[in-house]
């Protein structure tokens, strides 16, 4: 089994959006989002965009090369 792999991020603009969008669907392995009580596939454009993007969002990944490329988005 795989370990999870957690990072905070914002995705306060729509190219932001975009982008991340563009990179997990890049992704082999899950990526799930969660922002408060709710949880959506972090490769669907409409589950992010039901998300409440004025708040950091915690995204889950097994690939810590992907990790990498989450910098972009990372809240400090």
């Amino acid at each position: 089994m795989q370990e999870t792999l957690v990072k905070k991020i914002m995705l306060d603009e729509f190219a932001l959006v975009k982008d991340f969008i563009h990179d997990t669907q890049s992704e082999e392995t899950e990526v799930t989002v969660r922002c408060g009580k709710y949880v959506v596939d972090g490769k669907s454009i409409l589950g992010i965009f039901s998300l409440d993007l004025s708040k950091p969002l915690v995204v889950e990944y097994y690939n810590e090369a992907f990790g990498e490329k989450l910098k972009k988005y990372e809240v400090y």
